[in-house]
């Protein structure tokens, strides 16, 4: 599914929060080995605010500010 279909899912974004869940459970909580789905929630989750304003919230999705911060902490360690 691509951000497009995951952004009209109710709530936004929310297929993506539980792909986290679902690699979390699998790999003992080690949340290093999930970073690709960590990264694909923070894309839709960018692409929401984009489409709905930094205002808009979801329940799958951090809060705008919060969200940029973690963009932008992940761009610098990697």
């Amino acid at each position: 599914m691509g951000t497009k279909e995951d952004l009209q899912t109710d709530p936004p974004c929310h297929p993506r929060a539980c792909a986290i869940q679902d690699c979390l459970q699998k790999n003992n909580y080690k949340e290093e080995k999930c970073q690709k789905q960590v990264d694909a929630l923070y894309e839709c989750c960018n692409a929401f605010y984009q489409e709905k304003g930094e205002n808009a919230s979801t329940v799958s999705c951090p809060k705008y500010s919060l969200l940029k911060l973690k963009m932008k902490q992940r761009s610098q360690a990697s």
